[in-house]
């Protein structure tokens, strides 16, 4: 089985840099890491995959940068791919899954795993994009997967528990954090990777037109970018014996009860 992971190289959210005046987005000529949301879809895959198959990594990233992408093939994956051009800057997310999907088409995988949203973007809308793109079905918030010959299952979690479903191979699978508990790359695994193929693509390779992403093909503008408010102090309220009164109030007023 080839399976292919689409993971993204983020600033590190301990040291996340800084926003550009200009273009107001997050300067990404720092190192990156891989995001650990994707750490997951890699760790799915290697099971799944269980040695008798092939784990590709498909990633966008500026830079020509293979930080994060040497972290996952030190996990167990065999190679990667990785788009990089200046062409991608400003890319919004169906520029990106227009990009991940011209890349995963060259391979013709089983089944392409994606976490449910980067730490970074948040959109959560990539991974179904990704699908529509290839014309494959789509199946989102997986927090078990499981393959059995040309057919995935998957219990995709709701908010009241979760859902089973069962698709037919090829599709594209989102699974959330916590559907496995992902590994930590060994010393033999970090000086393999370093030999790993990561084969690296632009724009034109893909056969996509410049004008479709970047800044000139997004469909959203950043007009501004702000700090969080500060969080404001909470009410204390003195028991006279009558406070349930007050919590019940509070609780109707956000229409909880």
């Amino acid at each position: 089985m080839k399976v292919v992971v689409c993971v993204k190289q983020i600033p590190d959210p301990a040291d996340p840099g800084v926003i550009d005046p200009a273009t107001k987005t997050l300067k990404r000529d720092v190192k990156l890491i891989l995001d650990e949301s994707d750490s997951y879809g890699v760790e799915m895959a290697l099971q799944l995959v269980a040695g008798d198959g092939e784990v590709i990594l498909v990633s966008m990233a500026p830079h020509s940068e293979v930080n994060g992408l040497r972290t996952a093939l030190a996990m167990g994956a065999d190679s990667a791919m990785l788009i990089s051009d200046e062409a991608l800057a400003g890319t919004d997310a169906l520029g990106t899954a227009k990009v991940l999907a011209a890349a995963i088409s060259r391979v013709s995988p089983d089944l392409v795993l994606t976490a449910t949203e980067s730490s970074d973007g948040y959109t959560g809308t990539v991974p179904s994009q990704v699908a529509e793109l290839l014309g494959l079905p789509s199946v989102t918030f997986a927090k078990e997967v499981a393959v059995d010959g040309g057919t995935v299952t998957v219990k995709r979690q709701t908010e009241s528990g979760y859902d089973d479903v069962t698709c037919p191979l090829p599709a594209v699978v989102s699974v959330t954090a916590g559907v496995v508990e992902p590994r930590y790359p060994s010393f033999k695994g970090i000086m393999a990777a370093k030999s790993k193929p990561v084969e690296e693509l632009t724009v034109a390779a893909l056969g996509i037109d410049a004008g479709t992403i970047g800044w000139a093909g997004a469909r959203q503008e950043i007009v501004s970018v702000e700090p969080a408010p500060k969080r404001e102090a909470g009410e204390i309220v003195e028991d006279d014996g009558e406070g349930f009164q007050r919590i019940i109030g509070f609780l109707k007023e956000l229409k909880v009860i």
